[in-house]
Formats: C-alpha cells, sequence, structure tokens
C-alpha cells in the first residue's frame, strides 16, 4: 500500500499487518536537468514496483527520499530516519534505489534494493526472494543481503 491509501481509522487495524516500509531513494544532489530528475525517479520506480505489486498486504510505500547525494551529512539522515521508522512501529525497513552503487551498506536498513551495474533492470523474482529471506531471516542463497542485482546472478 502506499501511504496516502492509509488514515487515521484505518491505520490502527493494518498497523500489525504492514509491518514492512520501504523508502525510495531517488539519489538527487539538486544540479540535475529536470529530465534527469525524471529519469532518476522512473528508475526507483521501476525498482518499487515489483516489490509494491507482490506485497501490498503486507508493505507500505512512504513518501520519496529524494535529495540523496551520499554524503556523510546525507547519510547521517538518511540512517536517523531509519530509526524514526521503526519508532513509528515499522518491523522492517527496506531501501530501495534505482541508482547503481548509490547506497552504502546501512545497518539501520534491513534490506537494500539496488542495481549493481548502471542501467541494470530489476527483476522480480529476485526482489520477491530478498524481501522473502529478509521475512524469515535468512540470507539469499546467492551472496548479499544487502544488495540484490543481476552482476550477483540473480
Amino acid at each position: 500500500m502506499k501511504f496516502s491509501e492509509l488514515d487515521a481509522t484505518s491505520w490502527p487495524a493494518l498497523a500489525p499487518y504492514l509491518d514492512t516500509c520501504l523508502l525510495p531513494v531517488t539519489g538527487l544532489a539538486g544540479a540535475e536537468s529536470p529530465d534527469e530528475m525524471t529519469e532518476r525517479v522512473a528508475a526507483a520506480g521501476a525498482w518499487l514496483s515489483p516489490i509494491e505489486r507482490d506485497f501490498k498486504g503486507r508493505t507500505v510505500t512512504l513518501p520519496a527520499y529524494h535529495y540523496y547525494d551520499g554524503s556523510d551529512r546525507a547519510l547521517q539522515e538518511l540512517t536517523r530516519m531509519c530509526g524514526l521508522f521503526r519508532q513509528s512501529g515499522f518491523r522492517f525497513v527496506v531501501l530501495v534505489t534505482g541508482v547503481a552503487g548509490l547506497l552504502p551498506d546501512l545497518a539501520e536498513a534491513d534490506l537494500i534494493l539496488q542495481p549493481l551495474q548502471p542501467g541494470e533492470q530489476p527483476e522480480a523474482g529476485a526482489l520477491r526472494q530478498a524481501i522473502t529471506d529478509m521475512w524469515k531471516g535468512a540470507a539469499p542463497a546467492t551472496g548479499s543481503f544487502r544488495q540484490i542485482g543481476q552482476a550477483q546472478g540473480e
């Protein structure tokens, strides 16, 4: 579900079932042209859409975190946000981006889904398996639990 589909009356009843938040991270720095911004947003959406479709009854897609440039300050803010999501009741925090290598390993996130190579397209089965493995507390057989991408053989 998207955050905008929930309201003050439905959230308390649904919260126990919607234990996983998805945070799209666009990776804008502020100097991009409008067409570059559009490409970044679309890339994050391409990686997010299969997860939203497959796990609608258990995940909540939060508003996108657009301006993340990889700086120490930006990383600190993203880390803080992940902690706040947990405090608000989410058991699992998943970061999703369409920019290869944008997000470093972040202990506060349970899973980071991002391409490993520029232009890599998401593979729905691998994304689905990564989320399922996260919920089971199992590491995927193909390698890194933090990043999913075809370069890992998925």
